[in-house]
């Protein structure tokens, strides 16, 4: 579990400015019930991986055993989905998303688009959290970052919420290098399809996605991809000679690139839609603990190369609110310009 000495490391101030759920409300009747938990992208990526592994953990123990389903609405990264469940999706204790690790500074710097508050969802646990991988393929003749300011390369991306299109434009407003995102595929294990079949030549995601999907790409004395810049706190423990950006980029940037790089504590995990009934929502996170602390997640994870790295719902609510209330205006207009251009 990470503790609040960790998050504070992180740079993210903690206060509440909405109330979780209290575990003394009534019990929710779950049995004979379905519940279905929606996510933004395909069934490929992380995303997938991990919804399905809580669909089929997560009701262990939930009391009632009731069934659980995944279902997915891709689109702009992730953002198609967040508009859906904050307007549209049933708020009967019976749904719930899986929330892209981009959707709060989505919400910041694209107003007009997101239509939707994370204040107003509420948190039920995270399972992970990960930074942001930049991979180029090895026939590019790019090894490490600084050759992406002489060669154009065409990056695969889901769409304008989808840390694809956000990291890669990020680097060529800060470090003048010539990357072009090419926009419009469905989840990352497409937009690595496109990567692999030669159609795009490198892309950005978690490292998570790449080691499970393609870990074959970054071994041998010739790589078929270069691991060659990561987005994040601090350095993935797995990856300590990639540069982090916040490393490279001129320091006055650090605070745009701390707001942006705090995506990644949001991780993997579930969160109720607005109007969600408080007594299902302190029976999910109750289940939630206990499934994060189960051997046989534990175990599961690891046999689908993912890692367990949870959170609980207190934590990340907090991270996800006071990241809204005391976002500067003058780094969200600054990290706009730099990714979106406006």
């Amino acid at each position: 579990m990470i503790g609040k000495t960790k998050i504070a490391l992180f740079g993210v101030a903690l206060g509440v400015t909405g109330m979780l759920a209290s575990p003394a409300s009534a019990a929710f009747d779950f049995a004979g019930k379905q519940i279905t938990i929606v996510i933004g992208y395909g069934f490929g990526g992380t995303y997938g991986k991990y919804s399905r592994m809580f669909a089929e953990h997560l009701k262990k123990h939930i009391p009632g055993n009731p069934n659980i389903i995944v279902s997915s609405r891709p689109g702009a990264g992730g953002m198609k989905m967040t508009n859906f469940a904050a307007k549209a999706l049933p708020a009967n204790g019976l749904n719930y998303i899986v929330p892209p690790d981009s959707s709060v500074i989505v919400q910041l710097m694209r107003p007009e688009k997101a239509k939707y508050d994370m204040r107003k969802f509420t948190w039920i646990g995270s399972a992970n959290q990960t930074n942001v991988i930049m991979v180029i393929r090895s026939d590019t003749g790019v090894k490490k970052w600084q050759d992406l300011r002489n060669k154009t390369i065409p990056m695969g991306s889901t769409g304008l919420g989808s840390t694809a299109y956000i990291m890669p434009n990020l680097v060529n407003s800060l470090l003048g290098t010539k990357m072009k995102v090419v926009s419009g595929y469905k989840g990352s294990s497409k937009t690595g399809l496109s990567v692999e079949q030669g159609e795009n030549l490198g892309a950005a995601f978690n490292w998570l996605f790449w080691k499970s999907k393609y870990e074959r790409w970054f071994q041998g004395d010739k790589p078929f991809a270069r691991a060659v810049m990561q987005m994040g706190m601090k350095k993935d423990p797995e990856l300590p000679n990639v540069p982090l950006l916040s490393d490279i980029a001129d320091s006055k940037y650090k605070p745009m690139i701390d707001f942006i790089g705090a995506m990644g504590l949001i991780g993997r995990g579930l969160a109720a839609p607005p109007g969600t009934p408080k007594e299902a929502i302190s029976v999910m996170q109750v289940a939630w603990e206990k499934m994060v602390k189960d051997p046989e997640f534990i175990s599961d994870a690891k046999k689908r190369k993912l890692r367990v790295i949870a959170t609980d719902a207190a934590t990340v609510q907090k991270v996800v609110n006071d990241a809204i209330a005391k976002a500067s205006p003058e780094v969200i207009s600054m990290a706009s310009k730099a990714i979106y251009g406006k």
